[in-house]
């Protein structure tokens, strides 16, 4: 007969407890596989004493634990022997558990054809979850996460869409003034703008036709204020003048009162380049020739050449003397 010594006792000792530890696991893994079916595992009885667990939580049945059943499953019959020998069953078809439980029926699959829902399948029913339900196209629901009802979309006609429509909001049309479309809107603006555009016609004719009175009633009073001035009187001023007219308007009133060209020719050589003194020099010619109403007349030769904002400038220009 073999001895055995204390070391070769603790050594099967520790084998054995082993070899029971993975038996037992390999007894939880095949129960898990197989849920809700008739199964009986070999070793079963060898591991009555290992302490046993519950995947999915447990139930209390005539004051002891049981294992609940896994989502998609009902319970079929209450652990008897141990906490987990209960006995599960999978869900018909139709319906569903979508959480562990220890009910002996499945919930009924929600349906997405109730007459005037205007619902439509997102997402089928399946053992371990419920139907989910959308809305047919053109359909809305303010609240999709317990949408029972659809409720057709807005839609917008002359205004036009500023939302769109989507299965949680409804249309948003875009502002519309009350009682008035685009025709309205065109017949009371156009109008304004006509009287708008005429009114400023209005007052361009009237401005111009003030000025032009203006000009007419000035003339007279600039003959009567210049009748008596004599070539003492613009002498003074022939710098000033010459100034104003230039070169070019100068040259036409001399041309206009009968001065020889090459008199006129010699002035613009005698200062080339320079024209302000050309002009001067010419000016003085054509006063030392008028005479006595060499002011009066230089004045009229440019309003009747239209110049007659130079005639103005003249005339400012010989008051100084005549109030002086």
């Amino acid at each position: 007969m073999m001895a055995f010594d204390s070391k070769n006792v603790l050594a099967w000792f520790i084998a054995c407890d082993l070899l029971c530890s993975c038996l037992l696991q390999a007894y939880h893994f095949a129960s898990s596989q197989t849920e809700g079916k008739e199964t009986r595992f070999p070793i079963k009885a060898l591991l009555r004493h290992r302490r046993q667990t519950c995947e999915d939580g447990t139930y209390e049945h005539e004051g002891k634990p049981c294992c609940l059943c896994g989502a998609g499953l009902k319970l079929e019959s209450h652990c008897l022997k141990s906490i987990d020998d209960r006995q599960c069953s999978p869900c018909e078809q139709g319906e569903y558990h979508s959480q562990p439980n220890f009910q002996p029926q499945c919930d009924p699959c929600t349906s997405c054809e109730h007459p005037n829902a205007n619902l439509e399948v997102e997402e089928p029913c399946t053992r371990a979850r419920d139907t989910k339900c959308r809305c047919k196209k053109n359909h809305f629901c303010s609240d999709p996460g317990a949408c029972k009802i659809c409720q057709p979309c807005r839609e917008c006609h002359d205004e036009g869409v500023k939302v769109p429509c989507t299965a949680k909001n409804n249309t948003v049309c875009n502002d519309k003034i009350e009682g008035g479309n685009t025709g309205t809107i065109i017949a009371i603006i156009v109008p304004i703008l006509l009287i708008a555009l005429l009114a400023l016609i209005g007052l361009w004719c009237w401005r111009k036709r003030k000025s032009q009175g203006k000009t007419l009633v000035h003339q007279p009073n600039i003959n009567m204020e210049l009748e008596p001035l004599e070539v003492s009187d613009i002498e003074p001023h022939l710098s000033d003048i010459a100034e104003e007219l230039g070169w070019k308007d100068m040259k036409d009133v001399a041309i206009r009162c009968g001065i020889p060209p090459a008199r006129i020719e010699s002035c613009e050589l005698n200062h080339r380049g320079d024209a302000q003194e050309a002009t001067l020099e010419l000016l003085r010619i054509w006063v030392e020739r008028e005479g006595s109403g060499a002011g009066r007349k230089l004045i009229q030769i440019l309003q009747n050449s239209n110049k007659k904002r130079k005639a103005e400038k003249v005339t400012d220009i010989l008051r100084i003397d005549c109030a002086a």
